[in-house]
């Protein structure tokens, strides 16, 4: 059994205090209940009207500087050709009061590079009544015909417009599907073999893998499915229209067809060819029969 020494002459240790909290009463917790949820209510409000001060200082200033004269008078703009003054003036102006200062830059400029013809865009302002817009405008490179419609493209195949292409017509013209978004490829293609560049019409890509050159004359080449082979058989064929005779030229006399596809080959069809052999097999019989 434990036992418990004290020493001689020691004093006992005092004994711990303890404190009670006092009862809240019934009503006390009621106003408790009630107090402490409105006064955290209250502090939600009063930091949402401390939160909302910089942007009701910003519309305020805006209104103000619109009464003071910095008012939208004047919108300069630089650098359109193809997009209408009146699709950069709806993007600026919003509504009858339009305050230099409350206009938002960057909003402006998004919606302007909605437009196909945007590439890029920057808005200023210029005190006292003028905001200045820059365009970046894309540039037409192609022609793309596709379900019987023309569509006016960039290098990235982007379409800029389907009407009034008139103007454009000199452009290069691919067509088929995906032709658009393969314009930078026949353009290096075609750029190899210069010598054939008024003579073509149109490239038209085949199942969105290789291509067939189309000439003024009437005649079709069909190239290989890879870009060097392509560009090789494209460059061959210029160099046997240049070397031969005027009377023995591949365009523009009595072929309809060539193709390049096998490495090497220049295979060739048309009523010429035909013809020759048909005489040929006719000849070939002759003889044979003579034989006999």
């Amino acid at each position: 059994m434990a036992s418990t020494r004290i020493k001689r002459g020691a004093k006992p240790a005092p004994p711990k205090r303890r404190f009670k909290l006092p009862a809240l009463s019934p009503r006390t917790r009621r106003a408790l209940m009630i107090g402490v949820p409105a006064l955290l209510a209250t502090a939600g409000v009063a930091t949402a009207v401390i939160a909302d001060v910089p942007a009701r200082m910003r519309a305020s200033l805006a209104l103000e500087s619109a009464a003071a004269g910095f008012e939208i008078h004047h919108v300069e703009v630089q650098g359109a050709r193809e997009v209408p003054r009146m699709v950069v003036y709806n993007a600026v102006l919003q509504g009858t009061s339009n305050p230099l200062l409350g206009a938002d830059l960057a909003a402006i400029r998004a919606e302007l590079q909605r437009h196909p013809w945007v590439a890029d865009a920057s808005v200023s302002r210029r005190l006292p009544d003028t905001l200045v817009v820059r365009l970046a405008e894309r540039q037409p490179v192609a022609l793309w015909q596709h379900r019987q419609r023309f569509h006016l493209i960039d290098i990235g195949g982007r379409v800029l417009g389907t009407g009034d292409l008139d103007r454009f017509a000199g452009l290069p013209l691919v067509v088929g599907p995906g032709a658009n978004h393969q314009i930078a490829d026949w353009l290096t293609l075609t750029a190899a073999s210069p010598q054939l560049a008024g003579r073509i019409e149109a490239g038209v890509l085949v199942g969105e893998r290789r291509w067939n050159v189309h000439f003024k004359s009437g005649e079709t080449l069909a190239l290989p499915d890879t870009p060097d082979g392509a560009r090789a058989a494209l460059t061959r064929f210029a160099g046997l229209e240049a070397d031969l005779p005027p009377n023995r030229k591949l365009l523009g006399t009595h072929f309809e067809r060539f193709d390049m596809r096998v490495p090497g080959q220049l295979i060739v069809g048309g009523p010429e060819v035909k013809k020759a052999l048909d005489a040929a097999e006719k000849a070939a019989r002759a003889k044979k029969a003579a034989t006999i």
